[in-house]
């Protein structure tokens, strides 16, 4: 909270005097807990109705040979080893072509990347994971993966090869094996690119240019807790123990891989965000892809609940 502050005041969005803000509603700001965040958002965050698929389909090429990472192994010691995971824009239908949203997330910092492509083919999946390499700011030395054919391919595994970065990948049907990056799947993909059919080049644009800014709203302000253990409480029930809540960019200061020239570059990039600008272009890009894709998405919903047989007419079939 207190970075938010900071940087809207920096930006003039936020001034002691006006519009009810003064050092008395900082300090009540910074004193809140997550939970009561949550309680007074929950009016403002709508749902949307729709929902996705899963697009994964398993890829046998190669997978034996992978090393196979599980959910409870110890946790990476230093920033560079990311989860991935592919989102499908699909809508309520798998057929046809459809955007996809190439997702990293970084195990140690909880630094994001995200990267849309126009399909799953592998020359797309390449580039996503080119551009992780250029635009992440420190090191990428693993990656973890599910089993799905756009990832379990020569092709990317030469592509790791050739810059010595580990590969690993889930057991097949075990999502909690990638927890970390479907949580991300969730709080960042769909819930900044709802669950709308997106299938057209100017679509493909309008995502890359939101999730630009949506990484940089989740690496450099939004904190987050990892947990460090457990304890009991006072009845013997096990208890989860979280750290204090850090964002990304604090975790990876912290973490000490970068150099004096890199902190510093680091820091003079995110001097120049400016969070309410961000919050007001986001909200801009998001009406933008709603207006795009939201009818189309509704109509093949309403096409695909058309054409499904009701229970009576099976029944009858039946006798």
């Amino acid at each position: 909270m207190t970075d938010w502050l900071d940087a809207m005041e920096t930006e003039g969005s936020l001034v002691s005097g006006q519009d009810r803000y003064s050092p008395e509603v900082r300090a009540e700001l910074e004193s809140m807990s997550a939970a009561t965040i949550d309680r007074y958002l929950a009016p403002t965050r709508a749902t949307d109705p729709l929902r996705g698929k899963s697009a994964t389909r398993p890829g046998s090429l190669l997978r034996n040979s992978i090393q196979i990472r599980k959910a409870g192994d110890e946790v990476e010691a230093e920033p560079g080893f990311f989860e991935v995971d592919t989102v499908a824009h699909c809508g309520p239908t798998l057929q046809g072509e459809f955007a996809r949203s190439v997702n990293f997330t970084d195990m140690h910092t909880g630094w994001t990347f995200t990267h849309a492509i126009r399909n799953n083919a592998h020359i797309h999946i390449r580039t996503a994971f080119d551009l992780l390499i250029e635009q992440v700011p420190f090191a990428v030395t693993g990656i973890d993966s599910d089993n799905g054919s756009e990832f379990i391919n020569h092709q990317l595994i030469d592509w790791a090869g050739q810059r010595d970065v580990f590969f690993t990948r889930s057991r097949p049907y075990k999502k909690n094996d990638q927890a970390t990056i479907e949580s991300k799947n969730n709080h960042l993909v769909r819930r900044y690119g709802f669950y709308h059919r997106y299938d057209t080049p100017t679509e493909l644009t309008l995502l890359n240019q939101l999730w630009t800014l949506v990484n940089d709203r989740l690496n450099f302000f939004t904190p987050t807790k990892k947990p460090v253990g457990w304890s009991t409480d006072t009845i013997g029930r096990r208890k989860r123990l979280y750290d204090k809540p850090r964002s990304p960019y604090q975790r990876l200061l912290a973490a000490g891989v970068l150099s004096s020239a890199q902190e510093t570059e680091l820091a003079a990039y995110k001097a120049t965000l400016q969070p309410a600008a961000i919050a007001h272009t986001i909200t801009e890009i998001q009406q933008e892809l709603t207006q795009l894709a939201a009818g189309k998405t509704r109509r093949l919903q309403d096409q695909i609940t058309w054409k499904a047989p009701t229970p009576g007419v099976l029944k009858t079939r039946a006798s």
